[in-house]
């Protein structure tokens, strides 16, 4: 017996909409079998990872800081995903961008003006849009494969970020701390509600994915993505280019990735430090695809992802697990993503000698 793929004539439109709930379910069933393993009550465990973090308030705007820059850079990721150009160094221009955005804080923390913040931004959005445009020039120059570019350049960004905070971005008053000068007020990203810690970040996030869905949807430049991403030769046809295409995808989704790394920093850590994010970058590559690559999608997908980080530090207060847990969960979630997508074009056949049997229904 073999199991063989065969592809369907037509995307199955029911595995399109249940694909997603299948690899939740699939997540849950796996992870509850990884906590029996590890000699864990199976509903307990998954009750204390998924469902307490959600019972106090204060953990809601945990969820929405930690949603927050997930949702920005997954809807950056999407636009360049669907257009068949495959930025993976999203972690990178983070930390490119809370550097650039933290200029003003630190080499000039005099300055108090209500226009800090403003500039920090954009010099935020600036600094990950460029560092995204080496691969963009890389490949519409040298054919580079923007895969490795992208991914070698995260770990670039992170030794820079290293060696500025224990070098000459260090504080000098900071007792030897591998950390630069707190953020003036000015420079600190303010709190939406009185009642938790939860910024302005995830307006950002919400805002961005709301005005993409909107581009993807209603606008010519969303219809370039979609033709170019599905055939290069058509986008050629219909008089779009793909060397712009390929400039616009990568800069755009580095400057979702340059405003979370600087919304992260200057609403939630006050400062820089040689850790300021704990994957945000790769962890927003499961949340574009969870979500569907759809920036409607990825709001709900970004939650999801942000309650496996919440639900991760409960599980190692509660039931003595190691953080590594969360990443565990993470790589489920992913596989099974990818996984059950393939029955959208391809039907499971059970091949007994020369007799085919289909494991699953037409559809």
């Amino acid at each position: 017996m073999r199991i063989e793929l065969e592809r369907r004539s037509a995307a199955s439109g029911l595995f399109a909409i249940v694909s997603p709930l299948l690899a939740l379910a699939l997540t849950l069933i796996f992870g509850a079998i990884m906590f029996w393993m590890l000699g864990k009550d199976p509903l307990h465990a998954l009750y204390s990872f998924f469902i307490e973090p959600l019972l106090e308030v204060w953990s809601l705007h945990e969820l929405a800081i930690k949603a927050a820059p997930l949702i920005l850079i997954a809807v950056g990721l999407s636009v360049c995903y669907r257009s068949n150009n495959w930025n993976i160094g999203a972690e990178g221009q983070f930390s490119i961008g809370a550097i650039t955005g933290s200029i003003l804080p630190v080499l000039v923390p005099q300055w108090h003006s209500p226009l800090v913040l403003p500039l920090m931004l954009i010099m935020g959005l600036i600094g990950g849009a460029l560092y995204a445009a080496i691969p963009a020039l890389l490949k519409t120059r040298f054919n580079t494969n923007e895969i490795l570019v992208s991914l070698m350049l995260v770990y670039i960004a992170q030794l820079f970020l290293d060696w500025l905070t224990r070098g000459p971005w260090r504080d000098p008053k900071g007792f030897n701390f591998p950390q630069t000068v707190s953020f003036a007020p000015e420079a600190v990203l303010p709190e939406i509600l009185e009642s938790g810690r939860a910024h302005w970040a995830i307006v950002f996030a919400l805002v961005a994915a709301v005005g993409i869905w909107f581009m993807m949807r209603f606008m010519l430049k969303g219809f370039e993505v979609e033709v170019l991403g599905k055939s290069e030769r058509a986008g050629r046809f219909a008089g779009f280019s793909s060397r712009r295409m390929v400039w616009f995808s990568l800069m755009l989704s580095g400057a979702f990735a340059g405003l979370a790394g600087i919304s992260e920093v200057s609403g939630s850590i006050g400062h820089l430090q040689p850790s300021i994010s704990p994957g945000y970058g790769f962890t927003a590559i499961i949340v574009a695809f969870l979500g569907r690559l759809n920036p409607l999608g990825i709001i709900a997908s970004g939650f999801v992802l942000a309650l496996t980080y919440l639900g991760g530090e409960a599980a190692q207060l509660s039931l003595g697990v190691s953080d590594k847990v969360t990443r565990v969960f993470q790589g489920l979630l992913l596989f099974f993503v990818l996984s059950c997508d393939t029955l959208i074009l391809y039907r499971v056949r059970l091949v007994f000698g020369s007799t085919r049997v289909t494991a699953e229904p037409r559809t």
